[in-house]
C-alpha cells in the first residue's frame, strides 16, 4: 500500500515537473522569437524595400551600345543594390507564360521593349530620392519611361516606423505576461511541497536551508525549459534562412548568441526569483493557513 502511494506521489511529481518545463520552454519560445522579431525589424524592412524594383523602358531605336554604357553606370552607383538587363524577347517569352498564350504569334509583332530592372539599397528607397533618380534617367535620349511602384514606396516607408513601435509595445506586454505565467506554475509547484516546507521549518531548519533546494530544483527546471526553447527557436530560424536567404538571418552570430543566451539567462533569472517568492510566501504563513 505505502508503496503504491509513493508510486502515485512520484507520478505525481514527475507530472508537475513536466508541466513547469512545458510552460517555461513555450514561453520563453515566444519570447526568443519576439526577440529575434525585435532585432530583426529593420533587416526585414531593409529586404522589403530592397525588392521594390524601378523599371527603365528603352527605345526601340537605342543601340547596343547605349545599353551596355547605362547598365555598366548603373552598377557602379551608390544607390544602386542589382540590375537585371530584360530583352524584350525575354520579356515576351515571360509575358506569354503568364498568360497562357503566344501573344507575339498573334499580334504578329513583339510591342514589348527592352528594359533595365532596378533594385535599389534600402536607405534610398523613398519617394523623393527615386523620384529624383527616375528624372535623370529620363534625361537620356533612349529612355523611353521609368516606371516604379509609388504608392507601395510610400506606404512600405509609411508604416516600417509604425511597425516597429508596436512590435516593441507587444513584446513589453508579452514578457510582462511571460513573468505572470511562469511565476504561476512555480508557485503551483511549490504549493504541492507546502506541508514539507512547513514540516521542515517546525523542526529547526533555516529559511535559507528550506529554500535551498527548491530554487535549486526550480533553476535546473527553467534551465531544460530554456533549451527546450532555444532548440525550437533554432528550427524555426533555420526555416526561415532557407526560405528567405537574402535577409540573412543566420549572418550575425553575434546577436543570435546575445538571444539565445538572453533566453537562457532569462530562464534561470525568472524561475530564481518566482521560487523565492513562492518559498517565501509559504514560510510566512501559520500552519493553519496551509488548509486555504
Amino acid at each position: 500500500m505505502s508503496s503504491s502511494f509513493e508510486r502515485y506521489q512520484k507520478r505525481r511529481l514527475i507530472g508537475s515537473y513536466f508541466s513547469v518545463i512545458i510552460s517555461i520552454g513555450l514561453v520563453l519560445f515566444l519570447l526568443g522569437l519576439l526577440g529575434l522579431l525585435v532585432l530583426n525589424t529593420k533587416k526585414a524592412a531593409d529586404y522589403f524595400k530592397e525588392q521594390i524594383p524601378l523599371t527603365v523602358y528603352l527605345k526601340d531605336s537605342a543601340k547596343e551600345v547605349e545599353a551596355e554604357q547605362l547598365e555598366k553606370s548603373l552598377e557602379m552607383a551608390e544607390y544602386v543594390k542589382s540590375i537585371n538587363y530584360v530583352s524584350k524577347e525575354e520579356a515576351a517569352k515571360a509575358q506569354s507564360k503568364d498568360i497562357g498564350e503566344d501573344f507575339v504569334e498573334f499580334l504578329g509583332y513583339n510591342p514589348l521593349q527592352n528594359s533595365i530592372d532596378i533594385h535599389f539599397k534600402a536607405e534610398y528607397v523613398s519617394s523623393q530620392q527615386i523620384s529624383e533618380i527616375s528624372e535623370d534617367l529620363m534625361k537620356k535620349d533612349f529612355v523611353d519611361e521609368v516606371d516604379y511602384d509609388r504608392p507601395l514606396v510610400s506606404i512600405v516607408n509609411n508604416n516600417v516606423s509604425k511597425i516597429s513601435f508596436w512590435v516593441l509595445v507587444v513584446s513589453a506586454i508579452f514578457l510582462f505576461i511571460a513573468v505572470l505565467l511562469i511565476n504561476s506554475s512555480i508557485r503551483l509547484s511549490v504549493y504541492a511541497k507546502r506541508f514539507t516546507i512547513k514540516t521542515m521549518q517546525m523542526v529547526g531548519a533555516t529559511k535559507g536551508f528550506i529554500r535551498r533546494p527548491f530554487i535549486w530544483q526550480s533553476v535546473k527546471l527553467g534551465m531544460i525549459g530554456a533549451v527546450l526553447a532555444m532548440i525550437g527557436m533554432g528550427l524555426i530560424l533555420y526555416y526561415l534562412h532557407n526560405s528567405f536567404p537574402d535577409l540573412g538571418l543566420m549572418h550575425d552570430v553575434l546577436t543570435l548568441g546575445l538571444i539565445f543566451g538572453g533566453v537562457f539567462v532569462l530562464g534561470v533569472i525568472l524561475t530564481l526569483f518566482s521560487t523565492f517568492l513562492a518559498t517565501q510566501r509559504f514560510l510566512n504563513l501559520r500552519t493553519d493557513e496551509l488548509y486555504y
